[in-house]
């Protein structure tokens, strides 16, 4: 069946070589034509032209090279928006170097009738007049229709003369780096002058001709046309209905031409391309092949800029600013202009003020400063960004462990061709000198607490909504500030909520969430976190402490890693929680979050944090790390230490926590010389093999690395640890006990597994234990510890340990609420004596390892009490009533603790009411002390 749009469109025009039928045709049917010389001349002067541009230019490739096989018979053709000389001898330069299929190198296929003298195809050509189209791109349509066997690809690519977003109602546009206009000889001149030394190029996917055609058609007439095969049957109806006998397409084709030649007329060719058909399929597809361009560059370039002042004022004079402007003047008793005054204020504080020359100074300057820092940047995952880019609002939720994360997530970002995203970051970092250099380099200022301030949270929204709706990629730290202790804090629902509500608002593209996680091997800030998780007061930011930071440049940090997490699509989770689009009115900013979208917000969060972990890289220092800071004295015979090491990469690897998981592939030996090299271990020689041990002060930044990973090998160190302490225990008895106390160890750690298919989850981790040696089954669901003077016996309890902190946490805290009763204390009173105890527990019997008292986590296991209802609290006093079943989590203690340990907690949180009480007035002072110096 002949499709309708084809019978209407396609073949109505005979195929004839009749001049006057042509010269009857308006100007608006024809598609500009070209005739190239093959002169020597022409070769000379692309050769000297490529010297000469090979000299003043020097282009940086974006993205990754594209994939050819070199024994099909495929035809290259590259697809470039503009025409201009120094584009074509860039590509071949370029195809030149990357041993990339030549791009100014005639193309000849004489079976197919074609005959190129290059492999470039622009699609806006000079020689094209007004709606006139490619006249490469339409030989090709025709010859792919017309040849069922010809294949051709394109590639599109794409050159940036710089990268500076356009200035809108820039008086300078002609001679400014590439936007969004078409080049003309003077910029191209320009550009190879001045910008020669800051040009891009990136090749993107091929693209295969015929499949393109296919689903243009397709697209058009889905159920006439189910095959591209049917091509050659609607090429031959066609001649057909034109009276000629066809017994082959292209033998017939060869008949006509044959029957032209003694007629003493051209080849003609079964696709006209004057032709309806052909004109409104090569418009179609040239339409295609710009937008996706387009959408490439905007994705490189970010959105066209306004300056800093008209920002302003455009969002102070929106509606939706407007509206709250007028209630802070009805509410707070001043005059709207006033209100506008403070306002303005509030943008001024925030608004960032992109400038690329600083984009260009923060290359060059992080460029160097990674190459005296670090011994290498490893990016992973990062396609699935470029994927995304061009069709979607990306927002970046990297974790914070670093102020270096501002800067490093960015210069990955742009490294690799994609348009810097805007850096929500805390004003504590707008301090002279550093501040405008931020700011410059695209960050905005928000305060670190604006409760109650509804004109500054208007005005952030409408900010923040401003950039969403500009298609401007945005980057904010979910966790609110940098992790003290290495793992992920809980999420702060701030921008995220700003996020949703400016989507509901209004709609230019979808959001997608990609969750990013950095770990590095050492870090710049280690020292710091340790005091401050001390007691040591925060220090705030200053150009001293940038100074002092700087004294750090000339260390060896090792490795940084990025990895970005599968993306979480925003629509996804509207259609989830049923969320309607466009639900908000969008001249305001005031209109609150109903409590499905506010429940939808809350899983977003959730989510976003477990993606980040299931991204993680578990590198040389963070396994070397939960090694050693298992062991006894954080030291380990080297033999065994290496045997570890091992055991941990295959398990990890056997059963992997999540498939974007990256594990070292460094062997044992060298992650332990590794750890040498940046003195965070040492090796001690004895005569009965040499003893791997912790560095002198080192085990609490160690401790940050572990953290980093923990939540990869928990599950495994629950059952280990249930293992070892009993000797013996059924599936059924694990089975309870990890059920019940698995929902706080999620909520430390934010683990990604479901707790309705836990079993399946331990199950896997146990059969991983089986085949690994760790564990033994006796048969009867029954599991036991291997031969004690075995090394898997010495593996498994050094496996035992890590979550060993965790469950201390949980008894010390659930021992206090024991001992104090129901209806006695506060959520916060709770958190703050068991950091109390915490501390002193750390200092009298452990290693005083500052996380182990981080009032975070205690912050996390009583809020999941709540969640649970294991805990009540009310609604007016806030005071804490509990029952029974609090005594039944505490029971289980004793399957994973040793009695020692127990022992010692029930000491510790043995506290009179006089001790209560004192310790609540110390803190409460306390804080109130802190409180006045941030004010």
């Amino acid at each position: 069946m002949i499709p309708s749009f084809l019978k209407k469109r396609m073949f109505k025009a005979p195929v004839v070589a009749d001049t006057t039928d042509k010269a009857q045709t308006s100007d608006s049917n024809k598609v500009a034509t070209t005739s190239y010389t093959k002169a020597p001349i022409n070769q000379l002067y692309r050769k000297i032209s490529g010297q000469v541009l090979d000299v003043a230019v020097k282009p940086k490739l974006l993205g990754e090279l594209p994939e050819f096989d070199t024994d099909d018979q495929t035809l290259t053709f590259y697809v470039l928006q503009d025409y201009s000389r120094s584009n074509s001898i860039l590509i071949d330069l370029q195809t030149q170097e990357y041993k990339l299929p030549a791009a100014l190198v005639g193309v000849k296929d004489r079976i197919h009738q074609i005959d190129e003298n290059a492999a470039i195809i622009f699609l806006h050509h000079p020689k094209a007049k007004d709606d006139q189209l490619s006249p490469r791109l339409s030989r090709l349509i025709a010859a792919t229709l017309q040849y069922s066997e010809v294949k051709i690809r394109l590639v599109p690519v794409s050159i940036l003369w710089g990268r500076a977003p356009e200035k809108e109602d820039s008086l300078f546009k002609l001679l400014m780096t590439d936007g969004w206009e078409d080049p003309s000889i003077t910029k191209q001149l320009f550009n190879i002058g001045v910008m020669g030394r800051d040009t891009f190029v990136q090749f993107h996917p091929p693209q295969d001709l015929r499949t393109i055609i296919y689903d243009s058609l397709h697209d058009e007439q889905e159920s006439d046309l189910d095959e591209p095969a049917l091509f050659d049957d609607i090429f031959t109806a066609d001649l057909k209905d034109s009276g000629t006998a066809i017994t082959g397409n292209s033998n017939n084709i060869d008949r006509l031409n044959e029957t032209d030649k003694i007629n003493n007329k051209g080849p003609r060719h079964a696709l006209v391309s004057t032709a309806d058909a052909n004109r409104e399929l090569l418009r179609s597809l040239q339409q295609q092949l710009n937008v996706y361009l387009d959408k490439q560059r905007a994705s490189m370039l970010g959105p066209d800029l306004s300056d800093r002042r008209n920002l302003v004022d455009k969002l102070i004079y929106s509606p939706a600013i407007k509206h709250a402007i007028e209630s802070e003047a009805n509410e707070t008793a001043v005059t709207v202009r006033e209100a506008r005054g403070t306002a303005k204020g509030y943008a001024n504080e925030m608004v960032n003020n992109y400038s690329y020359p600083i984009i260009r100074v923060f290359d060059r300057f992080l460029t160097w400063l990674w190459t005296q820092l670090y011994d290498g940047v490893e990016v992973h995952h990062f396609e699935r960004v470029r994927e995304l880019a061009a069709d979607y609002e990306i927002i970046y939720v990297p974790c914070h462990r670093s102020h270096v994360d501002y800067l490093l997530l960015s210069y990955v970002i742009y490294k690799r061709g994609l348009s810097i995203p805007y850096v929500a970051a805390g004003d504590n970092l707008d301090v002279p000198v550093l501040g405008p250099f931020l700011r410059g380099a695209v960050a905005f200022f928000i305060r670190r607490s604006f409760r109650g301030n509804a004109l500054y949270t208007a005005v952030l929204r409408e900010y923040m909504h401003s950039l969403i709706t500009r298609k401007t990629p945005i980057e904010y730290f979910i966790e609110g500030g940098r992790s003290r202790t290495g793992r992920l804090l809980p999420p702060k629902m701030g921008m995220l909520a700003m996020t949703v509500h400016s989507q509901l608002r209004h709609t230019n593209k979808p959001v997608v969430f990609i969750p990013t996680y950095i770990g590095y091997e050492r870090i710049m800030e280690g020292g710091t976190y340790v005091g401050e998780l001390k007691g040591k007061p925060k220090e705030s930011e200053s150009l001293i402490g940038l100074l002092k930071v700087g004294r750090k440049i000339e260390r060896i940090f090792g490795h940084v890693h990025l990895s970005f997490g599968t993306p979480l699509h925003l629509s996804d989770f509207m259609q989830k929680f049923d969320v309607p689009a466009d639900s908000l009115p969008i001249d305001r900013t005031d209109t609150p979050l109903d409590e499905k979208a506010s429940a939808m917000v809350d899983n977003i969060g959730v989510k976003i944090m477990q993606h980040i972990n299931k991204a993680a890289v578990v590198n040389p220092v963070s396994l070397l790390s939960l090694v050693l800071l298992s062991a006894p004295k954080a030291a380990l015979d080297e033999d065994i230490c290496r045997e570890q090491i091992a055991l941990y990469q295959g398990i990890a690897r056997q059963v992997p926590y999540a498939d974007d998981t990256v594990i070292t592939d460094m062997s044992p030996q060298k992650i332990i010389d590794y750890g040498i090299k940046l003195k965070l271990i040492e090796r001690t020689p004895h005569i009965l093999g040499d003893i791997i041990q912790v560095a002198d002060k080192q085990a609490a930044l160690l401790s940050y690395f572990r953290n980093n990973i923990l939540h990869v090998f928990i599950l495994l160190s629950f059952l280990a640890a249930l293992v070892a302490r009993n000797g013996r225990i059924t599936r059924s008895r694990l089975d309870g006990i990890v059920s019940q106390l698995y929902p706080f160890l999620q909520s430390e750690l934010f683990l990604h597994y479901p707790a309705h298919g836990l079993t399946d989850t331990l199950n896997q981790k146990i059969e991983n234990m089986l085949s690994h040696g760790l564990i033994v089954e006796l048969g009867d669901d029954i599991l036991s510890v291997p031969d004690a003077n075995s090394s898997h016996y010495q593996q498994l309890e050094v496996l035992a340990t890590p979550v060993g902190q965790s469950l201390e946490r949980y008894f010390m805290t659930l021992a206090l609420l024991a001992q104090q009763g129901s209806g006695n204390l506060t959520a916060e009173e709770v958190v703050d004596l068991c950091h109390l105890l915490g501390q002193r527990l750390s200092v009298l019997y452990a290693d005083d390892i500052p996380d182990f008292f981080d009032r975070s986590l205690f912050l996390s296991f009583v809020n999941a009490l709540i969640r649970l209802d294991y805990l009540r609290e009310d609604e007016e006093t806030g005071v804490l009533t509990f029952d029974k079943r609090i005594d039944n989590i505490a029971h289980h203690a004793k399957y994973v603790l040793s009695p020692d340990m127990m022992q010692i907690l029930q000491q510790v949180a043995s506290l009179d009411e006089k001790a209560i009480a004192h310790a609540i007035t110390e803190i409460s002072n306390k804080k109130q002390r802190k409180f006045s110096r941030k004010r």
